[in-house]
């Protein structure tokens, strides 16, 4: 019995590392083979004729990369998002940034930090549309946990049409020791709360800012919430009172943007 949960458990931890080496959909291959990210393997719908396929196929090849023509439905049963659109990429493991790596790119572009902090987010749709606003947003890093939230799965790299090749992604043990660390280089931390007591439009977000983004469902934990230096509040005219994390991430960071302009 030991013996059986010991591969299952094997079977799961490979299943999510295979989840993580796909990438899925031409505009996401399109954009890992512009950024120079390795790609081992290729796989594409057989029997398609379609000539923009046929171009990135060639393209993929010329990187190096193996091509593999196999029927559909086994892209279907491969595909993690659903959406594949007859091409498949099978990559190293997407590396993950440090903290460091992520204020270094700030320091080099002459730039305020201006970070993204996801607490225990689940959905990777959330993540992946977070990744790809805080890219067009001009934003340096976001930082994930390693436990109790979705890491950068092929969901992820689709639903950032591209982003995550662009936006450093660092995954932390601790949230809240991470804010502290970075509250200790400068950095102020400001968490979207909805009874959070400053308001959208009074939070001076011009400085280093790291924006937390909260769980979908439960909103930051405690100690995370206790560890920003402002909770702000965005304001909510209709009658439901909660945003979806992405679009909460969204005003947040093009706010930001606003007072940087």
């Amino acid at each position: 019995m030991a013996q059986k949960r010991e591969f299952s458990r094997h079977s799961r931890l490979q299943s999510d590392r295979d989840e993580e080496n796909i990438i899925e959909g031409r505009n996401a291959v399109t954009e890992a083979l512009r950024s120079g990210r390795p790609i081992d393997k290729v796989y594409l719908a057989a029997g398609e004729t379609d000539r923009a396929l046929a171009h990135l196929a060639a393209q993929a090849k010329q990187a190096g990369a193996v091509l593999v023509n196999v029927d559909r439905r086994k892209l279907d049963a491969m595909s993690q998002t659903g959406a594949h659109q007859g091409i498949l990429a099978v990559t190293a493991a997407h590396e993950y940034a440090t903290i460091d790596d992520i204020l270094h790119r700030a320091e080099q572009k002459g730039q305020p930090p201006l970070l993204v902090i996801c607490d225990e987010l689940n959905d990777p749709h959330n993540l992946g549309a977070i990744i790809r606003t805080a890219e067009c947003a001009g934003a340096h890093g976001v930082i994930i946990p390693k436990r109790r939230s979705v890491g950068l799965t092929a969901v992820v790299g689709k639903t950032s049409a591209g982003a995550l090749e662009y936006m450093p992604v660092a995954r932390v043990s601790n949230i809240a020791a991470t804010m502290n660390e970075l509250k200790q280089r400068g950095i102020w931390i400001f968490g979207t709360a909805a009874d959070g007591d400053t308001p959208l439009y009074r939070a001076d977000l011009k400085g280093a800012a790291a924006i937390v983004i909260g769980n979908e469902g439960d909103g930051m934990s405690r100690l995370v919430a206790d560890t920003c230096d402002f909770k702000v509040s965005i304001p909510m005219r209709g009658e439901i009172s909660s945003l979806n994390a992405s679009a909460a991430a969204a005003i947040m960071l093009y706010e930001a943007v606003r007072q940087r302009s």
